[in-house]
């Protein structure tokens, strides 16, 4: 079974430790905030993936600015999950774990991230704290783990950085990304690649001291720890490219050939326009930062007004203020691509912590009738992708296409295909051929709602753009039959776009037992889920959906060979275990309510908001559970 260690072993090229051979192994390195662990397991998550892994990282991100050092829930790092086969999600329980400190890792045994008895490395130093309290709390932790049968190795991190940087605390990430070089045989100088990388062109005074730093981690692994592992490589001859969501959206950006994205800055979407910045300008693009959420979308709408789609960039709260502009973008059959990197809600929420929360705000959550097309990527490789389609759709059917992308795929970083670029991604020439005679601006297709899309600069072109309710010349007009009209062609325009869908594939049998359905980042955790349940036997399947609006065809088909049907959510509904719930009032997670109405399909739910990535061992027991 994947995951499990292998009794073979090999001898490293580097030492004469035994290396014990494994399929997949998962890290975690946390510390408190500021000390270097998101930046240590990204290098380290690069690192396997350039050696031929594959790998799924997860940042862990607490949700103040400084929390409070030495307390789980001002824990911040990172985890690693790196295998021989394809890694699709974070995974279950770690099976190696650094902590900086004792409270940021017991926070994660709380929460039970951690596989009992894995193996620990612990910052040592906590020991000999001159303030008693201290000391005893970490005492306490280590009779703890000892009692728990945790494989325990006190590490002096302090002590052994001290002898290369004045303030120890800023050098402990590297001496850990050696110590991992180590304990996993990888080559130092991938390591040092890396750190010239990061820092050569911005602090070239920091690339000798982390090298140093590295190069203490490794011998004292060497030296002092009696274990060692390895993981083949997955066997991938193509070029790849290592990156998390929010950059795979940012290149989606600069390939789909849109030239203009307005944002302003929010957890946990903001990285994406900041590496677009830096990029963007190579290509003749331009970020730009607005005062507001408001702002940002009018600038991207009337950026795209001028001729060329535009994107905006933001979360829940944000899109929550666009609303008005993005019926605005329906309205005026504006095209505008709309990316949502949701978070924990409602209100400010859980700023960068993941959830599944705005399905149903992005498709209702405007004034009026706005009908919009509303997609969700399932990998960081689609994060790429589905910039690239929602810019086509966008442009073909003059409408707001919404992305909603989150922060397990913000932040997690994955090694795809290079993507082999295509002219026919980019956007075309604006057009400035003349307007023919008598064409009215909004002169819709009476079978699809389409209209010839008019571009400022046009000879005969000229019309009055508007939001308020107006005819096929665009004139305000409140006409009942005008307003009904309007309506009418713009929905007819999802119908036509509705029509290229094809349906979602099935993974296992195509009627069964039990149906999984899910949507965006719960891909990877609900596929591996089901694999292994079916080697036992149990007959269940699972979909996942793409487009939520709208809907391919033959969803109804698919559900309907099944017993039951359930979705799997990162967003809230309610259970049945509480006392006041019953069929009458209970409230179902976002795509669970949409399929039911949709269908009139007695689908139940699965969800929760814990604010992580759902693992696909709690997805197994669900499964185990309800049919037994």
């Amino acid at each position: 079974m994947a995951g499990e260690m292998k009794q073979q072993t090999a001898r490293s090229a580097s030492s004469g430790k035994r290396a014990t051979l494994l399929e997949e192994h998962i890290i975690e390195i946390v510390s408190d905030s500021g000390e270097g662990a998101q930046t240590a397991g990204q290098m380290f998550g690069t690192i396997l993936a350039k050696s031929g892994n594959s790998v799924w990282t997860v940042e862990i991100i607490p949700a103040e600015i400084e929390p409070p050092a030495r307390t789980p829930a001002g824990a911040s790092g990172n985890r690693i999950r790196a295998g021989s086969f394809p890694i699709t999600n974070a995974g279950d329980g770690a099976e190696l774990v650094i902590g900086f400190n004792e409270q940021a890792l017991m926070g994660g045994k709380w929460e039970n991230r951690y596989k009992p008895g894995c193996i620990i490395l612990l910052e040592s130093m906590w020991a000999n704290h001159p303030d008693p309290e201290i000391a005893a709390a970490y005492s306490g932790v280590v009779n703890i783990l000892n009692e728990e049968n945790y494989r325990l190795y006190e590490v002096p991190m302090e002590q052994e950085c001290s002898r290369f940087v004045e303030d120890a605390r800023r050098g402990k990430n590297m001496f850990v990304v050696g110590m991992l070089m180590n304990i996993y045989g990888r080559d130092l100088q991938l390591a040092r690649h890396e750190i010239e990388t990061k820092f050569k062109a911005r602090k070239p005074d920091l690339v000798e001291p982390n090298i140093a730093l590295l190069e203490a981690g490794y011998e004292w692994a060497e030296q002092n720890l009696d274990f060692r592992f390895e993981i083949p490589p997955y066997g991938v001859k193509e070029q790849q490219v290592v990156a998390n969501g929010n950059v795979a959206v940012a290149l989606g950006i600069v390939a789909s050939g849109m030239e203009v994205c307005a944002m302003y800055p929010i957890t946990p979407a903001t990285s994406a326009s900041h590496y677009l910045s830096e990029i963007f300008p190579e290509v003749g693009g331009f970020v730009h930062q607005a005062e507001d959420e408001i702002a940002a979308c009018a600038f991207a709408i009337g950026s795209s007004y001028s001729g060329k789609c535009a994107v905006t960039i933001t979360s829940g709260p944000g899109m929550a203020l666009k609303t008005e502009l993005m019926a605005l973008s329906v309205m005026a059959e504006i095209p505008l691509v709309m990316v949502n990197v949701q978070r924990g809600g409602p209100s400010t929420g859980l700023p960068t912590k993941v959830e599944q929360g705005d399905l149903l705000a992005a498709i209702f959550g405007t004034p009026g009738d706005a009908p919009k097309i509303v997609m969700a990527p399932a990998t960081i490789e689609d994060c790429f992708y589905s910039i690239i389609t929602a810019r086509k759709i966008a442009e073909t059917f003059r409408t707001l296409v919404i992305v909603l992308s989150d922060a397990n795929l913000a932040t997690g970083q994955q090694a795809f295909p290079r993507p082999k670029i295509s002219k026919e991604w980019g956007a075309p020439p604006v057009d400035q051929s003349p307007v023919p005679a008598g064409k009215d601006p909004l002169d819709w297709d009476p079978v699809t709602g389409l209209s010839q899309r008019f571009i400022p600069g046009q000879p005969g072109g000229m019309y009055t753009l508007t939001g308020l309710a107006h005819d096929r010349k665009g004139l305000v007009a409140y006409g009942p039959g005008i307003n009904q009209e309007g309506c009418n062609r713009r929905s007819l325009k999802l119908a036509a776009f509705q029509k290229t869908l094809q349906p979602p594939k099935v993974c296992g049998d195509e009627s069964g037992d039990l149906l999984i359905v899910g949507w965006g980042s719960t891909k990877g955790a609900i596929e591996e889920a089901v694999a292994r349940v079916r080697k036992d036997g149990l007959k269940v399947s699972s979909t996942h959906l793409t487009f939520l609006q709208p809907m391919a065809s033959g969803i109804k088909e698919i559900m309907q060979k099944f017993r039951q049907v359930m979705t799997v959510e990162i967003n809230y509904s309610d259970s049945y275990e509480d006392e006041l719930i019953d069929e009458n009032n209970r409230r179902y997670a976002n795509l669970a309510w949409l399929l039911r109405a949709r269908y009139l399909i007695d689908v139940d739910c699965w969800s929760n908001v814990h604010g992580r990535p759902i693992r696909p061992g709690a997805i197994e027991d669900m499964i185990r559970e309800r049919l037994k």
